[in-house]
C-alpha cells in the first residue's frame, strides 16, 4: 500500500491520517468540498507543503493515468460522491481501517484516547506531556495542538522517534471497534451520538481490544465492569479505590488553578476548570502505569499550550467583554466549557451555540436544556444559531428558532434563551449588551469559520 486518495481530506481526522501516511513516504492525494474556504487554509496549506496534491471533489483525480491503489473515506461521505462514482472498482478503506494499518506500520506502543467528551484535548495534552518528558511521541489526533503547529504541520499529527504513539479513537460511528491498542483512556459517556447504554456496550467491547492496561472514569467503570477482561489492568479515576482520584479542585485567581490528588499530591493546572483537573488526573494515571517518574509527570502536567478552538481567547470587544471560541458541541462539553468560563469572569456569560448538524441537534436538544437550566444564572444568555450544514442528507429539522421557542416555553427561566436569524444580528445584540465584566463564548463543531467570527467580534 503506497498510493492513497482521501475523499474529504480536509476533515480534522482525515487530514491527520493523510499526514501520517505521507510521513511514511506513501503517495497521498485528496479532494475536499471545502478546500477553497479561507477558514480551512491552515490544514490545506500544511497538507500541500507535505507534497499532498489537493483536487476538486469532482472525480478529476481519476482522469489521470496513474490511479491510487485505495480510496480512503469516512462515514460522512455519501454513496453518490463524485469521487466514488469516478473511481470505479478501486478498493475502498474506511478511515478506521487505515488507522489500524498505520498503527501496525508505526510499530510503537499505542495509546488510544476515547470518550464522548475531551478526547482531542487529552490526546494533545498527553502528547505534549510525553514530549516534555523527553519521550518524543507520535500523535494522530482530531484537533490542532498549538505546540505542534507550523506552516508545514496543521497540528493534528506529530512525527516522533520515541516508542509511544498517541491517537484519538472515535466512538461517534463505532469505528473504534475496528482496531486495538496497547493502552487506553476512556474519559466519559455522554449524549452525543448514542444513548449511554449503547455507548457502554461499545466501550466494553473496545476494552477487549486493549492489550496492556486502561484508565477509565468511575462512570465508565460502573457501566462496563461486568465485561472488563479479567487480565486487563484498569485504573479508575474518581473512584473510591483510585490513588489518583480528585480530592479537591481549587479554582484559580491570581494563581493558577490547582488540583489536590487523592494521594495528597498537589497539581498546578495549565488552565482553569474542573474538567482540566480531571484530564490531568487521567494522564497522570496512565503515565504512572507506564512507570514514568511521578514528580516529573506532575511538573510536566503544569504546562500545556492547548488545542485550537478549545477555550481559545480571541480578545475583547470595544465594550471590554472577553471573547472566547470553543469546539463544545454536546450537552456535557457545553456545560463543562461554560463552567470553566465562569471562573474567568465576574459578570454574565453570553454563550452562542451553533449545532454541528440537524441530526445531532435533534438528538441532544432535551438533554441540553436540562443541563443548561441547572447551570445558567438569571443574567446569562444562551443564544442558538441555525445548525451548520456540511452537505449530504439531512431532514433540516429541528430549526434553532423552534428549539428556542420550546426552551422558553418549558424552562423556569425563559429569559436565558434567545435565537437570532444570522451572525450579524447576533453580533449586534452582543455588542449592545455584553460589558466589561461579561464574557462571550462562541461554541460549535465542524465549522472553522466560527473561530474567525470570534476574532471579528473582538475587533480583529
Amino acid at each position: 500500500m503506497k498510493d492513497l486518495h482521501f475523499i474529504g481530506i480536509g476533515g480534522i481526522g482525515m487530514s491527520a491520517l493523510a499526514a501520517a501516511a505521507a510521513d511514511l513516504n506513501w503517495h497521498v492525494s485528496g479532494s475536499d468540498r471545502g478546500a477553497e474556504k479561507s477558514e480551512n487554509a491552515a490544514i490545506f496549506n500544511a497538507l500541500k507543503s507535505q507534497g499532498i496534491a489537493i483536487y476538486p471533489q469532482d472525480g478529476s483525480r481519476f482522469a489521470e493515468i496513474e490511479l491510487p491503489e485505495y480510496l480512503i473515506y469516512s462515514t460522512a461521505i455519501e454513496a453518490d460522491n463524485p469521487d466514488f462514482l469516478a473511481a470505479g472498482d478501486i478498493p475502498r478503506l474506511h478511515r478506521s481501517e487505515l488507522l489500524g494499518i498505520l498503527l501496525e506500520k508505526f510499530n510503537k506502543l499505542s495509546i488510544a484516547v476515547t470518550g464522548s467528551c475531551g478526547k482531542s484535548t487529552v490526546s494533545g495534552y498527553l502528547t505534549e506531556t510525553l514530549e516534555r518528558l523527553g519521550a518524543d511521541p507520535v500523535m494522530i489526533s482530531g484537533a490542532l495542538s498549538k505546540r505542534f503547529r507550523t506552516p508545514e504541520n496543521a497540528g493534528n499529527y506529530r512525527s516522533g522517534q520515541g516508542r509511544y504513539l498517541v491517537f484519538e479513537a472515535d466512538e461517534s460511528d463505532k469505528s473504534l471497534l475496528r482496531y486495538g491498542a496497547d493502552y487506553a483512556i476512556i474519559l466519559n459517556i455522554g449524549t452525543d451520538h448514542y444513548d449511554k447504554a449503547e455507548l457502554a456496550r461499545v466501550f466494553g467491547e473496545f476494552l477487549h481490544n486493549i492489550r496492556r492496561g486502561a484508565v477509565v472514569s468511575q462512570e465508565v467503570f460502573e457501566a462496563v465492569k461486568a465485561v472488563i477482561p479479567a487480565t486487563l489492568p484498569v485504573r479508575v479515576i474518581n473512584g473510591t479505590a483510585a490513588m489518583d482520584s480528585l480530592a479537591q479542585y481549587l479554582p484559580g485567581g491570581a494563581e493558577p488553578a490547582r488540583a489536590v490528588c487523592g494521594d495528597g499530591a498537589m497539581l498546578s493546572l495549565p488552565a482553569p476548570g474542573r474538567h482540566m483537573a480531571e484530564n490531568a488526573l487521567f494522564i497522570r494515571a496512565l503515565l504512572n502505569m507506564l512507570e514514568f517518574d511521578d514528580a516529573a509527570v506532575l511538573q510536566a502536567l503544569s504546562s500545556f499550550d492547548g488545542v485550537w478552538r478549545r477555550n481559545d481567547f480571541a480578545g475583547k470587544t470595544a465594550a471590554g467583554a472577553q471573547v472566547f471560541d470553543d469546539y463544545a458541541h454536546n450537552p456535557e462539553k457545553i456545560v463543562s466549557c461554560l463552567a470553566g468560563m465562569r471562573e474567568r469572569c465576574t459578570g454574565n456569560i453570553y454563550a452562542v451555540f451553533q449545532p454541528h448538524g440537524y441530526g445531532p441537534f435533534g438528538f441532544m436538544q432535551e438533554a441540553l436544556r436540562e443541563k443548561l437550566d441547572g447551570f445558567l444564572r438569571p443574567g446569562d444568555r444562551f443564544i442558538l444559531l441555525e445548525p451548520y450544514y456540511a452537505g449530504g442528507t439531512s431532514s433540516f429539522s429541528p430549526h434553532a428558532a423552534e428549539v428556542c421557542e420550546q426552551y422558553r416555553r418549558i424552562s423556569p427561566h425563559p429569559e436565558n434563551y434567545l435565537c437570532f436569524p444570522d451572525r450579524a444580528s447576533t453580533a449586534e445584540f452582543l455588542h449592545a449588551h455584553a460589558g466589561t465584566d461579561d464574557l462571550i463564548v462562541i461554541m460549535g463543531a465542524r465549522d472553522n469559520s466560527l473561530n474567525i467570527w470570534a476574532h471579528e467580534l473582538a475587533g480583529k
